[in-house]
């Protein structure tokens, strides 16, 4: 008797890792897109549930094909490299939807790899810029909800290319003028941004 109460107990813990272990090897999958660059490609994994609207917004401005022909800007060693917005004229592209929601504390930190919405010293004003972290740059996340606190929405991270951001982060740099201080001598254009299946 206390064999086949054994037996029965051993099957139904069988079936049970069984149906947790399929559980486990079928995860949802996240959005990715390809950043094609003058440097190289970068792919990048999207966040949509920490960060719904920052991808939301990035993805729309993907697919319009709003990327087409931007610039990374700005690169600075050992912070970022922020791109997403500007030509290679350094004007501001037309046709940037109005901003949106600031999603700093969604528990996202600002670590290397990881993509942020660029903005202004308004909480809720990014639009279509963005930047790579090149290091782990605590001092950008979220602490408090006061405008110096509020801290900047990753959304993404890079899952392939981390090289080619390191690249475009090196390339030799030059002051445009008081506004342009850290821009790519030769300029880093963004050929597209691709969804990927």
């Amino acid at each position: 008797m206390f064999k086949k109460v054994l037996i029965s107990l051993t099957l139904a813990l069988l079936c049970a890792s069984t149906v947790l272990a399929k559980d486990d090897v079928t995860p949802v999958k996240n959005p990715a897109v390809e950043i094609e660059t003058t440097l190289g490609n970068i792919t990048v994994e999207l966040f949509p549930k920490e960060a719904p609207i920052s991808v939301k917004n990035f993805l729309e401005y993907a697919n319009s094909g709003y990327f087409n022909g931007t610039i990374f800007h700005r690169i600075i060693p050992g912070f970022m490299i922020q791109g997403g917005g500007l030509t290679a004229d350094l004007q501001p592209k037309p046709g940037a939807k109005p901003p949106i929601k600031n999603e700093a504390g969604n528990g996202l930190k600002n670590d290397r790899g990881t993509l942020a919405m660029a903005r202004t010293g308004m909480v809720d004003s990014a639009t279509a810029q963005f930047f790579i972290n090149v290091a782990n740059n605590d001092f950008l996340n979220h602490r408090d909800d006061s405008m110096s606190g509020y801290g900047y929405a990753v959304f993404g991270k890079v899952i392939k290319g981390m090289d080619v951001v390191d690249r475009i982060v090196m390339t030799p740099q030059e002051r445009k003028n008081s506004v342009f201080e850290n821009v790519p001598k030769t300029p880093v254009v963004i050929k597209a941004v691709k969804a990927l299946k």
